[in-house]
């Protein structure tokens, strides 16, 4: 079992609840936040072992955290779950400098074993 510390950015409660149920199963730790501004205050303060990260957020898009993280030269994995599933938007995200795209609706198992995965 890991113990690795994962960042949960979503503003949808029930995302951040299963998801939340998956990871912690498989032993990791799970600090949950619900906007961009909040995700980029959490990076900064005690950098994750992983940030799983929505695109559409309150107040900062995931795509803006994103860029700010990378602009910093912060090496956190991130991994980007969104609804937004065109071609388009998992190239710019991953051209952003995100490690995986997953798109909702999306079965928390394969959350789990991409997470393992970038680990």
């Amino acid at each position: 079992m890991s113990s690795e510390r994962i960042l949960l950015v979503d503003d949808e409660a029930n995302i951040i609840q299963l998801s939340r149920l998956y990871l912690e199963r498989e032993g990791f730790q799970v600090e949950a936040v619900g906007d961009g501004v909040s995700a980029l205050q959490a990076v900064r303060e005690k950098p994750p072992a992983l940030m799983v990260l929505d695109l559409m957020l309150p107040q900062m898009d995931g795509l803006e955290v994103c860029r700010r993280i990378r602009a910093e030269n912060n090496p956190v994995p991130i991994l980007m779950v969104t609804a937004r599933d065109d071609d388009v938007d998992k190239i710019v995200g991953l051209e952003l400098g995100a490690d995986d795209y997953l798109t909702k609706p999306f079965n928390p198992r394969e959350l789990v074993a991409r997470v393992k995965a970038i680990l």
